[in-house]
């Protein structure tokens, strides 16, 4: 298939004046159409299609069909049918009326394209450039930023199911890849009735001492079947198929091969005492090898990815006591200016400098952003101030024993002398060490009083507990503890809090973004299509919240209750 660019056609005359008279007032497709025409062209996308072959379909044209169809959250063969039969469709497709449209599975093979051609943010952000030439979004302004958790498109499997599963993936895919070479090297016939049907809990053995005696059995055959790939004599490009490498790491990360007494080997399943792979590199599925278990807090488990929504936050005019509600401002639609997807165990602060550096390379530096608890680390708020940028965000408290009992010295009632480099107590003695370390791969400071500094003082007990009864305090260097330090004082301000109180609407767009797009749930599988979907998905919310901005304001509630128009009746 092959794309040449011809610029954007006419939208046929037929179809103008029937979509016309069927939508007097107009349509979403039909505005998008007449006001965003240029950001659906195909010229971005000539580096994921070829110049030779049969011309294919326009993939300006099926750009808008993916984001039409995240915004009424159909699937393909829905939106396929969309372009069929919808008249507005039609009309923001340019196409005839009498146009049969195109099969369901070119929207597959399209955002394949998109994927592996690093293109998934493309449509994004030409919309986000569009909206920053007509001033809708801009630098300087107020943005937030929130999270939340994607289930991944395969099923949850349990250790034992994994290990089934990883054998019965690799397995189909040797049988059409290389349909000879299984043959060669196990018995097929016995490999077929234990892996014919999928990994199944339900089908497990009910005893505990069976499940282990499968177990083991899995992990004999995953072993058998690794060693035969891995051979000198084996092709090369056996080892190269996915389900094969896949099964390859789900047979290190669930079983160990030991010598017992006798002298021989033995496959058993690992346990705590074996230890096991850290969470970002434990594999969950052979499907889908970018998926990971997480937890958040005691309720929330599960597997798969997670999004990071920002949009810019406009307040209402009628917020400023001191607006004057004859000015006529005019309300900006709150806009995401960037969605940032990741695997489900990256927490939240290891997504704070990548956002804030893509708003920057896209000119939409914020001059506030507003983010919660999880977000933020002195490190990141004072790379922030150097960069413009003020994140108006909670951080974490002292964590000293002092702090969370609310009773003692934490290290707010310590004096630094940072040129001295010493720090007085409040009893007024002076510490004895000043050591700078690396903590974690960052720098720390490890203040020590001296034993016999601590031995006497009558302030002891509230000071520490320690069984050399003298104190210790860790400190982060000069700015960045000056820094956290003023960022804890001012967030316990009534001011700061009514500030802050911005922030929570961005809950609201993950809601819009939950019942519109269905971001809690991946459609597709592996991180790049995850990354398109939720791509389109902004897309998709930004189109409406536009549609809603040239239409009936996007801060509009054209809802009342009735108790609302009694209180409007009775002020007249």
């Amino acid at each position: 298939m092959s794309m040449r660019p011809v610029g954007l056609p006419e939208i046929p005359e037929q179809t103008v004046v029937v979509a016309r008279a069927a939508f007097p007032k107009g349509s979403l497709p039909i505005r998008v159409r007449d006001r965003l025409a240029e950001v659906f062209v195909d010229e971005p996308f000539t580096e994921a299609f070829g110049v030779r072959g049969a011309p294919g379909l326009s993939p300006g044209a099926l750009s808008l069909v993916t984001v039409l169809q995240f915004a009424e959250g159909l699937t393909d063969r829905q939106a396929a049918a969309m372009a069929v039969r919808a008249i507005d469709w039609k009309y923001a497709l340019r196409t005839e009326l009498t146009d049969t449209g195109f099969d369901a599975s070119v929207l597959c093979r399209f955002r394949a394209r998109l994927a592996d051609n690093g293109l998934e943010r493309v449509v994004f952000d030409r919309l986000l450039e569009h909206c920053k030439e007509a001033g809708l979004v801009a630098a300087g302004g107020k943005q937030r930023t929130d999270s939340t958790h994607v289930i991944s498109a395969v099923r949850d499997l349990n250790r034992l199911e994994l290990a089934g599963e990883s054998v019965r993936a690799a397995l189909e895919a040797l049988a059409v890849a290389a349909p000879a070479w299984p043959a060669g090297h196990i018995n097929v016939t016995e490999f077929a009735e234990r892996y014919g049907p999928r990994t199944d809990g339900w089908r497990m053995p009910p005893s505990q001492a069976k499940r282990d005696r499968l177990a083991r059995v899995f992990g004999q055959d995953a072993l058998a079947l690794c060693r035969a790939a891995w051979a000198d004599d084996t092709p090369a490009w056996i080892r190269e198929i996915e389900a094969v490498g896949l099964l390859r790491q789900v047979l290190v990360q669930t079983y160990i091969v030991r010598i017992d007494a006798r002298g021989r080997q033995v496959i058993k399943k690992r346990d705590a005492d074996d230890g096991v792979p850290p969470g970002q590199l434990r594999l969950t599925s052979p499907y889908d090898s970018d998926a990971r278990w997480a937890a958040k807090g005691d309720d929330l488990f599960w597997m798969g990815y997670k999004i990071h929504l920002t949009e810019t936050c406009t307040t209402l005019p009628d917020a400023d006591a001191d607006a004057d509600p004859d000015a006529g401002t005019e309300v900006m639609p709150n806009l995401i200016t960037d969605v940032h997807t990741t695997d489900a165990t990256v927490p939240d602060v290891k997504a704070t400098a990548p956002i804030q550096r893509k708003l920057a390379e896209h000119g939409l530096k914020p001059g506030e952003h507003y983010l919660d608890s999880g977000y933020p680390s002195a490190n990141l708020i004072t790379k922030a101030m150097e960069q413009g940028i003020r994140m108006v965000t909670p951080v974490l408290l002292d964590h000293s024993a002092q702090a969370k009992a609310a009773e003692g010295f934490d290290k707010n009632a310590f004096t630094i002398n940072w040129k001295t480099r010493q720090v007085r107590c409040p009893a007024g003695r002076t510490s004895s060490h000043w050591n700078p370390v690396k903590q974690h791969g960052k720098d720390a400071i490890v203040i020590t009083f001296s034993v016999l500094t601590c031995r006497d003082c009558p302030l002891q007990k509230q000071c520490t507990t320690s069984r050399t009864r003298r104190r210790m305090l860790t400190l982060r260097p000069e700015e960045l503890h000056e820094n956290l330090a003023r960022a804890r004082a001012e967030q316990k301000t009534g001011t700061w809090k009514n500030k802050y109180a911005l922030r929570a609407g961005v809950e609201g767009t993950i809601n819009q973004a939950l019942d519109v797009t269905g971001i809690r749930r991946a459609r597709y599988r592996g991180l790049p299509k995850v990354r398109l979907q939720h791509a389109f998905s902004a897309t998709a919310l930004n189109v409406i919240r536009l549609d809603a901005h040239w239409t009936t304001g996007p801060l509009d509630r054209p809802r009342t209750s009735r108790l609302e128009r009694l209180s409007y009746q009775l002020s007249a």
